[in-house]
C-alpha cells in the first residue's frame, strides 16, 4: 500500500514538473516571436530624406518641349511645386533614399536654342521669373554644390558619356546686344564643369587675339575653349563637393576642398565685360540612340 501511494506521489510530482516546463516553454516562445515581430516592424520603416535646397532663385530647362529652341522652362514660384508637376516628375525628382534631388536627362528633339543636347539644368535667377537681373565678376559670386552622378550610358567604344554638371554662363545687356546686333542676349560660358569617365574636368574660355577691342569681345567669335583642368581625384559615382567661387578678375574652383584650378590671367580680367549666371544640374553631352545620365544634387547655394 505504501509502494502505491510513493508511486501515486512521485507521478504527481513529474506531471507538475512536466506542466510547469511545458509553461515557462511556451512563455518564452511567445515572448521571443513578440520581440522578432518588433524588431521586424522596425527594420520595414525606412527613414524619409528630403533634398534641403532652396529652389526660389532658379528655374529649370527640361528635355521636353516643342524642337530646337523649345525646351520647357518652369520658373518660380511653379517650380517650386517640382515634386507634383506632372510635366517636371519624369526629370527632376526627389530620392527619398538618399535625400537628394535627381535631375534625370536624355538625348530629343526638345533643346535649347543655342545647342543640340538636352538637359535637365537649373538657371540662376537674381529676381525670381526674370532672366534680364544678372551679375559680373566685380560684383562677385561663390556656387557650393555636394552632388554625385548615379548613372551615365556608354558610347560604342564603353566610355561613359560626358555631363556637364555646373557652369557659368555669360550674357549681354541689351545695350551690348543692340552694339552688336545680335538676335538674343545669349554670350558664351565661361566655366564648365564635366563628369568625364570617373573624374571632373574644369574648361573655361579665352581670347583669340589678344588685341581685340571692346566691341569685338562681345562677339562669340572672340572666344575659344582654353585646354582645360583635370582634378587628380576620382569620384566616380560617389558624392563630391564642387565649389566655384568669383570675384573681379579672379575665378577659383575646388573640389572636395583639396584640389583647386586657379584662374586669374587677362583672360578672365577681359571677362569682366560681361553678365553671369550660374547653372546646375544634368546638360548631358551625347546624341547616341538609348544615352541618358542621372545626376543627383544634395547640397546647392549660392551667395552674391
Amino acid at each position: 500500500m505504501q509502494n502505491t501511494r510513493k508511486g501515486i506521489l512521485v507521478f504527481m510530482v513529474l506531471l507538475f514538473l512536466s506542466v510547469n516546463a511545458t509553461s515557462q516553454n511556451q512563455k518564452s516562445s511567445v515572448s521571443e516571436s513578440d520581440v522578432n515581430i518588433k524588431k521586424s516592424k522596425k527594420k520595414k520603416k525606412k527613414k524619409i530624406k528630403l533634398p534641403e535646397i532652396d529652389l526660389s532663385n532658379w528655374k529649370v530647362t527640361i528635355p521636353e518641349g516643342g524642337g530646337k529652341g523649345g525646351a520647357i522652362s518652369v520658373e518660380p514660384p511653379e517650380i517650386l511645386n517640382y515634386a507634383t508637376n506632372d510635366i517636371l516628375k519624369p526629370y527632376m525628382y526627389n530620392d527619398s533614399t538618399k535625400g537628394a534631388l535627381t535631375f534625370y536627362a536624355y538625348p530629343t528633339t526638345a533643346t535649347t536654342a543655342n545647342t543640340k543636347y538636352s538637359r535637365s539644368e537649373l538657371r540662376e535667377q537674381m529676381v525670381p521669373g526674370d532672366d534680364n537681373v544678372n551679375w559680373t565678376f566685380k560684383q562677385g559670386g561663390t556656387l557650393k554644390a555636394k552632388l554625385s552622378v548615379d548613372d551615365v550610358s556608354r558610347d560604342t567604344n564603353g566610355r561613359y558619356h560626358k555631363v556637364i554638371i555646373l557652369q557659368i554662363h555669360g550674357r549681354l545687356t541689351n545695350d551690348q546686344k543692340e552694339l552688336i546686333k545680335q538676335k538674343d542676349n545669349n554670350a558664351p560660358p565661361v566655366l564648365k564643369i564635366y563628369w568625364q569617365n570617373g573624374k571632373i574636368r574644369v574648361k573655361t574660355k579665352k581670347i583669340k587675339y589678344a588685341d581685340v577691342n571692346s566691341t569685338g569681345i562681345l562677339h562669340e567669335e572672340a572666344w575659344t575653349d582654353d585646354e582645360g583642368f583635370n582634378f587628380q581625384e576620382e569620384v566616380g559615382f560617389g558624392k563630391f563637393q564642387i565649389e566655384v567661387k568669383v570675384t573681379d578678375g579672379k575665378m577659383v574652383v575646388s573640389l572636395n576642398k583639396t584640389e583647386y584650378a586657379v584662374y586669374n590671367d587677362f583672360n578672365i580680367k577681359r571677362w569682366g565685360v560681361f553678365e553671369n549666371y550660374f547653372k546646375a544640374g544634368n546638360y548631358f553631352q551625347s546624341r547616341d540612340e538609348g544615352s541618358f545620365a542621372k545626376v543627383s544634387f544634395y547640397e546647392l547655394e549660392v551667395k552674391h
